[in-house]
């Protein structure tokens, strides 16, 4: 689907309203954003008393959910940041469906940029990668991307993602996405951009979980210092 495709979807914040988190592993506030092509969940890590104008959106694979690769990264480094940034989790819709999944990202955008954040930075892994990578170019307020063993199916458009910043993240041993799928992307993608292979680790980045940590965490840093 091309681009001029696309923007005849569109999706609006119709409503925001609370849901309640049954995991007690979890932290974060449930919330549910009530959009034009149903109910989005997620979970935001924020302190209303510590404002803040920058914000991550973090996605997962193909089946969705909230926490991410590398035994529950996306929780971990979304306690990390806050509050000096704002992390919003996104459980999607309809998992496995690119364009509606792309179109949760847009909806994520809308809600923190209409809550006065004006940096982001977009976090997916597997087919969350490409899900990110499609969704960069319609938002503005986006300054970088990093995709976590991406697919490359959805992902040909990376030449878009510039003038911001791609980061691409994969582990020598992953089985699922061979590492030559990141190497592709980074081939079509414009600068800024980084291909950094992980060694002794597999598509869930379990094995290296600390050195996947301090690599985005550094890279989210430099982006909005």
């Amino acid at each position: 689907m091309d681009q001029s495709s696309d923007e005849q979807l569109s999706i609006t914040i119709t409503g925001l309203s609370e849901w309640k988190i049954d995991n007690l592993e979890q932290s974060g506030r449930g919330l549910l954003l009530n959009t034009t092509r149903g109910d989005l969940k997620t979970i935001i890590h924020h302190d209303p008393e510590f404002p803040t104008d920058k914000g991550v959106i973090w996605l997962s694979g193909a089946s969705g959910g909230f926490d991410g690769p590398a035994n529950g990264l996306y929780r971990k480094l979304s306690e990390k940041i806050s509050p000096e940034i704002t992390s919003l989790r996104v459980d999607y819709r309809m998992p496995n469906n690119l364009i509606e999944c792309v179109l949760d990202v847009l909806a994520s955008v809308s809600f923190l940029t209409g809550t006065m954040h004006k940096e982001l930075v977009l976090v997916g892994h597997s087919f969350g990668g490409a899900v990110v990578i499609k969704s960069s170019s319609f938002s503005p307020e986006v300054k970088s991307v990093i995709a976590l063993a991406s697919q490359t199916h959805g992902a040909t458009e990376a030449s878009l993602v510039s003038p911001r910043s791609l980061l691409l993240i994969h582990g020598d041993e992953d089985t699922v996405l061979d590492p030559e799928c990141s190497q592709t992307i980074f081939n079509w993608a414009k600068e800024p951009k980084e291909f950094f292979l992980i060694n002794g680790t597999g598509h869930s980045f379990r094995e290296k979980e600390e050195d996947l940590t301090f690599k985005i965490e550094s890279w989210i840093k430099d982006v909005f210092n």
